[in-house]
């Protein structure tokens, strides 16, 4: 089937002028309805059936979840409708208004990741419904770029929309079968201020953290010394002391302090783990210097992706495309598919190094090999036909 780059850049030109932006701050953060409305309309007009599902407890935020066929297990070409926040002045070009340059086309979320959603429009044009023996499905997420919100609904709900998942983040279309986890912690010492001239006029927060970072550089020390993965560049997990803040001058005793940590995970590491880990490691801190000490988490996180190299999805994903499955270091969505017992990987067009800054584009000459892959799933995991040998290796 002929590239119809006219009809993609329409589609996606309605998806970029919807805004949708995903923030932890409340005057950035936008509701995603108007693009989950555009896609249930571009993909009801493929024949496919609708559902738009609002997120529990996330007003303004919806899931659409678009099915063309029926039957056991199906494919599912999940992505999110959410964008991160803009800086309109350093922009080329509108930033909601799609614009061809240079074989590129360029807007908020063109590559981060609208661009996915009219590649899968136009894999599915020229399938015949009547012939699936497992059901074509799309799901477009909220709040990936901040809570994951939308992902961790479908979760809580521990229904499977499908058997495999391709989640369509930038890659260039190379497999991705790991990525590292992460979770943002913040620690907060509660104690007593006082005059400094002093010491048992009060108890110092200040000195209480100075345990705390202490300890949580032995914790990272002794994951290191654990855990290895040489698939990552970094191959080691990592924890970062992000920032501090405490106290409010040098002639008191500081009664308050806080840090934010991350720490990012190989696979084989679980998140809930970690936090009762360093939840066991700062209660001793407490009892000894009689002081509080609140553990709580400022992003909810991620647990590691870990899809074996030789399951079916991977091995379809590597043969049609040329490319070995590999690891990278940002977070996905697709551990929670994982979860919910599902094949995943990780693996679109357009490239990572584009988003999140202005003049966000998506390359034209990647939109034409990634479909022919995307066509080619639907017709090994849906039609039944075995997948072939990438004739367009490099190409995406």
């Amino acid at each position: 089937m002929t590239f119809d780059l006219k009809r993609y850049s329409n589609a996606l030109s309605r998806l970029v002028a919807q805004r949708s932006v995903s923030c932890a701050l409340p005057q950035w953060d936008t509701s995603n309805k108007a693009v989950i409305e555009q896609l249930a309309e571009d993909f009801t007009e493929l024949g496919f059936q609708i559902e738009i599902i609002p997120v529990p407890e996330h007003p303004g935020k919806y899931n659409l979840l678009a099915t063309l066929g029926r039957g056991e297990g199906g494919l599912v070409f999940a992505g999110h409708s959410d964008t991160v926040p803009y800086d309109a002045q350093h922009w080329s070009s509108d930033p909601f208004t799609l614009t061809e340059r240079e074989g590129k086309l360029y807007g908020l979320g063109a590559t981060d990741m609208k661009g996915f959603f009219p590649a899968v429009m136009e894999a599915v044009r020229d399938i015949d419904a009547t012939k699936l023996q497992a059901p074509i499905i799309v799901l477009a997420t909220a709040d990936e770029e901040s809570s994951m919100s939308g992902a961790r609904a479908l979760l809580d709900t521990g229904v499977a929309p499908g058997r495999y998942a391709v989640v369509g983040e930038p890659t260039g279309m190379r497999p991705i079968n790991m990525h590292k986890g992460i979770l943002m912690e913040s620690i907060r010492v509660l104690g007593k201020s006082g005059h400094s001239s002093n010491p048992a006029l009060g108890n110092s927060a200040l000195e209480a953290m100075h345990e705390v970072t202490t300890e949580l550089i032995r914790y990272r020390q002794e994951l290191q010394s654990r855990f290895h993965n040489p698939g990552f560049a970094v191959a080691v997990p990592t924890l970062n002391l992000g920032c501090i803040h405490g106290g409010d001058g040098a002639n008191r005793i500081c009664g308050e302090c806080e840090l934010h940590f991350d720490l990012r995970s190989v696979p084989g590491m679980h998140n809930d783990e970690l936090r009762a880990d360093i939840n066991r490691r700062l209660a001793p801190i407490a009892e000894r210097r009689e002081i509080d000490i609140v553990f709580s988490t400022l992003f909810e996180g991620v647990d590691p992706l870990l899809q074996p190299r030789d399951s079916d999805l991977i091995r379809a994903c590597e043969a049609l495309t040329g490319a070995s499955a590999e690891a990278v270091g940002f977070a996905t969505e697709a551990p929670f598919y994982r979860q919910l017992d599902m094949q995943a990987v990780v693996m679109g067009p357009g490239s990572i190094d584009q988003a999140h800054q202005p003049d966000e584009f998506i390359a034209i000459e990647q939109l034409p090999p990634a479909i022919d892959v995307l066509r080619s799933l639907i017709h090994h995991f849906c039609l039944g036909s075995a997948p072939t040998t990438a004739n367009h290796k490099g190409q995406a």
